[in-house]
């Protein structure tokens, strides 16, 4: 019985490998392929670090919004406040993902300071989640207390309050009844303005610190008028490592399964604050549009080292025409050698990016201008796999749409020699 012989490789793809690293006769080819090739690797390699950055950038806000907000919160369908009991805290918090779940009431209201008024967010939090809040920004005392809140730097430094100094607040829903009032002189019992005491001020985040007042979940509700087993969402957060979107699928699967479920809805945090996460996200692509211009100058290189290699290989490419090699096949020889220099290119790029990236994420080597103007001392970095596929993808796309121009005048080149041949 004879013996298979082992498949040889493909014969357009071990021709192309030769063209691309055998010895050429005209050097400048070799210098051409070069540039190009380094032209790919600084682009994919300079995109790659510049996305990463920006995901740091994104990483970080989040972080930050993470402070005072959670990734998902349950909130009302309709209105400004939603039923709440102890069985449903408990049903959220025996889902597997969850590592908290705390009651919040949050709503607008009028911060008044002597004859000065503020249009403020007032957010009344369980005194579980004031002490990770203080665990979180390394805070020795409680922000506040009883029938005391704390404002952000920016609202304080606006409105000129001061520690200790007592301050009205009251909600829109409370003028509303007012003026009710004056029809319907019951309601008169319920027109009181708490006045708490200022406890002390936070620095979390600019859209925080600019207009929000934070209480006790009990105060807040008085100001906000919300009753007693009503809240205005719930916070829900995530054990340690589970990603977001994990905590939030399941927290669908869940609110699904409730009879209640038309009665609240899931808020995601990217949701909640959607015009400045999708400027991020657009700044990231439009610096992958515009880096992408680098690939593309150094893929269009390629084109002329490739048309001078098919010149080169002239009398190669005769005779494999003559030996029976059919011009699609031809045309794949260079396609192929321009997709074997954008995917060296890729993956060298790919590999430099993670070395200058892991080194800035570990060690802060370029340093921001102004620290003082930021809560970090260095560039934040944050790499995503999603993004070095997109690249290098996209740069080995590139280099064999370049390739066709080439691929095409080889082929017909070789053809109209063979042509001739047989005329003559």
């Amino acid at each position: 019985m004879m013996k298979r012989r082992p498949a040889l490789p493909r014969p357009a793809l071990w021709i192309a490998g030769r063209f691309s690293f055998a010895r050429k006769r005209f050097r400048v080819i070799n210098i051409i392929s070069a540039i190009s090739l380094a032209g790919i690797v600084i682009g994919v390699s300079t995109l790659l670090v510049v996305m990463s950055v920006l995901n740091g950038f994104q990483k970080l806000a989040e972080e930050m919004f993470l402070t005072l907000d959670s990734p998902v919160q349950i909130v009302a369908a309709e209105g400004r406040t939603m039923p709440f009991d102890e069985r449903l805290l408990d049903s959220v918090l025996r889902l597997p993902s969850v590592a908290s779940a705390e009651p919040f009431s949050e709503g607008d209201a009028i911060l008044a300071v002597g004859r000065q008024s503020e249009l403020v967010r007032v957010k009344g939090i369980t005194p579980s989640a004031e002490k990770r809040l203080r665990n979180i920004t390394g805070a020795g005392v409680p922000y506040f207390f009883e029938n005391g809140v704390s404002l952000g730097e920016l609202l304080a430094y606006r409105t000129r309050v001061l520690p200790g100094e007592r301050v009205r607040l009251f909600s829109p829903e409370l003028v509303s009844l007012g003026l009710h009032s004056l029809s319907q002189p019951y309601l008169l019992a319920a027109l009181r303005i708490p006045e708490p005491t200022v406890a002390s001020f936070f620095n979390l985040q600019k859209l925080f610190d600019d207009r929000y007042v934070v209480a006790s979940r009990e105060l807040a509700s008085a100001v906000l008028l919300i009753g007693k087993g009503e809240c205005s969402g719930i916070d829900v957060r995530a054990q340690e490592g589970v990603p977001h979107e994990r905590l939030h699928r399941e927290l669908s699967v869940w609110l699904e399964s409730r009879p209640d479920a038309s009665a609240m809805r899931l808020r995601t945090l990217e949701s909640r604050y959607r015009d400045i996460f999708a400027v991020m996200v657009l700044e990231k692509w439009v610096s992958f549009g515009v880096l992408m211009l680098i690939v593309l100058v150094a893929s269009l290189s390629l084109t002329g080292a490739l048309a001078m290699t098919a010149i080169d290989k002239q009398e190669d490419l005769f005779s494999l025409r003559c030996l029976g090699m059919e011009g699609g096949r031809l045309e794949a020889i260079f396609m192929l050698q321009g997709a074997l220099t954008g995917i060296a290119g890729a993956l060298i790029g790919s590999g430099l990016a993670w070395v200058i990236s892991s080194l800035q994420e570990r060690f802060g080597l370029v340093q921001l201008p102004s620290k003082s103007a930021f809560v970090i001392d260095a560039y934040p970095v944050h790499m995503v796999p999603s993004d070095f596929l997109v690249v290098g993808l996209s740069s080995i796309a590139l280099s064999l749409l370049v390739s066709i121009f080439p691929a095409r005048k080889a082929s017909r080149s070789a053809e109209e020699r063979t042509r001739d041949l047989m005329s003559s």
